[in-house]
């Protein structure tokens, strides 16, 4: 079968032909109908080989939908023509923390050697993949696989950060969501969908902050050296009481305390490496910081929900799975207005 894998570190992942996977004991094949293209995957392909920490090569994708293919000896609760999402942080199943639904924070993971598809384990940018277990597959009854894909990721990930700070997000209040491609663009829609909050979005070129009043934000300002006084101005100098930090990078994070309010939540949900200090004095009163990771398969259900509602849609762009390169490159050089999905088969 044809695959997506990064082989060499520094190089651009490569479109190659490697063994066709079959499923063992537990284990379940999937015929992958999409996969998606995430910036994490960027962030993989740019560590140093001193510190990357997967084996090569490594087949990418960690968002991915597929109809079950073949199941492996003793798989209960799917069945072969199944359409299903992929649910990716997947953990021990056993830990106090898997027992609670929460295998994006597993505490066994590491010690077990456990990785999520596509960082780690190989992923969806394939004609098939291998699934270790069924309780990791969620049925997406019926939503178009494309339109599907991104919400394993894209649409779960901001809705767990979003979800933990809804208490603070009632009718007069302000989230400010940071950087609106693949995921911000879905929490504005979330954040129309869940709460009353006026949201404010932050992006750095006026196409983007377009594109972010086209999916439901009120307001929309340069992620510049103004944005904070900006957003000050247009709270009444209060600030917001939620804030989503998508990028994560030094300058977006000191945005981000510089626009809380006393007792506001931060999500630093980017992974650009950028760091906040907390401390007395050195944010707003009681102001509480995060760095969330992905979602609860529950959470994912209830994302799923959202989108069957019609809530929550993404705006994707499709390429083949020969032309996956080329989706990795626009998304590097900022081309990519929501996701970018391949079609393996298509």
């Amino acid at each position: 079968m044809k695959a997506l894998q990064y082989r060499t570190i520094g190089a651009a992942p490569e479109v190659v032909t490697v063994p066709d996977p079959e499923p063992g004991p537990g284990q379940v094949l999937l015929k992958v109908t999409a996969a998606g293209v995430c910036h994490s995957d960027i962030a993989v392909m740019s560590w140093p080989a001193e510190s990357f920490p997967y084996a090569l090569p490594l087949t990418l994708g960690h968002e991915g939908v597929g109809t079950v293919a073949a199941l492996g000896d003793g798989v209960s609760g799917v069945q072969e023509g199944d359409s299903v999402a992929v649910y990716g942080p997947q953990g021990c199943g056993r830990c106090a923390k898997c027992a609670e639904g929460k295998e994006n924070y597993c505490l066994r993971a590491d010690e077990l050697g456990i990785r999520p598809p596509g960082l780690g384990a190989p992923g969806s940018m394939a004609e098939y993949m291998l699934v270790d277990d069924a309780r990791h597959l969620v049925p997406i009854d019926g939503l178009d696989p494309v339109a599907t894909v991104p919400l394993t990721d894209a649409g779960l990930t901001p809705y767990h950060a979003i979800k933990g700070a809804l208490p603070k997000l009632l009718p007069g209040s302000t989230a400010v969501v940071i950087g609106t491609g693949g995921l911000g663009h879905v929490a504005i829609q979330l954040l129309r969908a869940m709460t009353a909050a006026r949201v404010i979005a932050l992006d750095v070129s006026e196409d983007k902050l377009a594109f972010a009043r086209t999916v439901g934000a009120h307001e929309a300002v340069l992620s510049d050296a103004h944005a904070a006084a900006k957003v000050r101005e247009l709270t009444g100098g209060i600030g917001a009481q939620a804030v989503f930090d998508f990028v994560g990078a030094e300058p977006t994070v000191r945005t981000a305390g510089a626009v809380a309010a006393v007792e506001g939540d931060i999500s630093i949900v980017g992974i650009g490496g950028g760091t906040l200090p907390v401390g007395f004095g050195a944010l707003p009163f009681e102001v509480s910081v995060s760095a969330p990771y992905w979602g609860s398969r529950g959470e994912l259900i209830e994302v799923l929900d959202l989108a069957r509602a019609g809530a929550v849609s993404v705006h994707t762009e499709t390429y083949s799975l020969d032309e996956a390169p080329l989706a990795y490159e626009r998304l590097h050089a900022g081309k990519v207005n929501g996701r970018a999905v391949i079609l393996p088969h298509g």
